[in-house]
């Protein structure tokens, strides 16, 4: 995703049901009911408001688990796809489980070296890269709808249950089977500004973080470790609670989170994210005020640091700190995400919501 926030649901919905052209491009709609996902030109018929997800790229919805529509081919840039490029996309749609090396390319008359340069150009990806989210999406949705592990990693055609383990959990960061003992129930949560994933222990929500920060795997390895748990894929009333919440935060209807959280770390960062939490919606402080509230004026790099590996953004809001000037300074989502989440508070504010 480019840093630039794409429009609320409700434009995109009211986009994909007229089939507004400006919008194609912009976004893809999942379908949840089907499977399937779509531009937002395409002519099938609109489902219900309620069962439409939205990506800012096709690649983020395949790792969501939607297949590519067969009307309006979303894989395809709206200036044309070559013909032998349409014919290998309806090849895999028909097939996601099919498995295409470079031999088989050059026997349909693809040239393998350009056809990378085609993905790469059009989609972020190569087309090898393709077809493993897509068949690692398709097995994301049969694992979601109760399929085991094995059988969902045989039907999309992966050669051995280790590969398609390492392989699913490079993608989630989690293993494909539940392990025995306790666990962090992971998924994702579509926002304006990109997916976040959400991550949720016993005790409440423990994870919050845009799925493509760096820091990710660092906050996933110390989970594990923290918690002494593993991480599954899966939904859980917590987290749809947390993802209903946030959801009204970012149509403006929401300002204080009610979600229970487990906000465990050293007694210090503890302090740290429950002072967060005092910032009122719409404000900032400094780093500097953060500081002095905690009783310590000298302690503002360690609150800078504390604040960094907050793994609750938005409901623990990092965000609304700022440097001493009142520059932004800092943000594990970007600095693009920050200034619109501060944007974002000051217009609902202003609207007086």
């Amino acid at each position: 995703m480019t840093e630039r926030a794409l429009p609320g649901p409700e434009t995109l919905y009211r986009a994909l049901v007229e089939k507004d052209a400006a919008f194609d491009g912009l976004f893809f709609a999942g379908i949840t009911t089907t499977g399937i996902f779509c531009r937002p030109v395409c002519t099938a018929r609109k489902p219900r408001r309620e069962h439409v997800v939205f990506y800012p790229s096709a690649r983020d919805a395949l790792l969501a688990g939607y297949r590519p529509c067969k009307v309006c081919r979303p894989m395809a840039p709206p200036d044309g796809t070559p013909e032998k490029v349409r014919a290998l996309l309806a090849e895999l749609a028909s097939d996601p489980a099919l498995r295409l090396r470079d031999a088989d390319l050059r026997a349909r008359g693809i040239e393998p070296a350009g056809l990378r340069r085609w993905f790469k150009r059009n989609h972020g990806m190569t087309f090898q890269g393709y077809q493993r989210a897509l068949r690692l999406g398709v097995a994301f949705g049969q694992l979601k709808q109760g399929e085991s592990a094995t059988a969902a990693a045989f039907d999309t055609g992966w050669e051995s249950l280790s590969g398609f383990s390492a392989a699913f959990k490079s993608l989630t960061g989690a293993a494909p089977s539940r392990a025995a003992g306790p666990v962090i129930t992971v998924a994702r949560i579509e926002t304006p500004l990109g997916p976040m994933l959400g991550g949720a222990a016993e005790g409440g929500v423990c994870l919050l973080e845009f799925v493509d920060r760096r820091m990710i795997e660092t906050q996933f390895v110390r989970l594990k470790k923290l918690f002494k748990a593993a991480l599954v894929p899966g939904q859980n009333p917590t987290l749809g609670r947390l993802a209903d919440e946030i959801g009204r935060y970012f149509d403006g209807t929401l300002r204080e989170f009610t979600t229970p959280l487990d906000l465990r770390g050293t007694p210090f960062q503890e302090r740290v994210w429950r002072a967060l939490r005092t910032i009122p919606y719409g404000s900032t402080r400094s780093y500097g005020e953060q500081a002095r509230r905690l009783g310590d004026p000298s302690a503002v790099r360690a609150v800078a640091r504390a604040n960094g590996d907050n793994r609750l953004a938005i409901v623990v809001p990092c965000h609304r700190v700022v440097g001493a000037d009142g520059s932004l300074t800092g943000y594990g989502g970007g600095l693009w995400r920050k200034r619109w989440l501060l944007d974002h508070e000051r217009k609902v504010l202003g609207k007086g919501i």
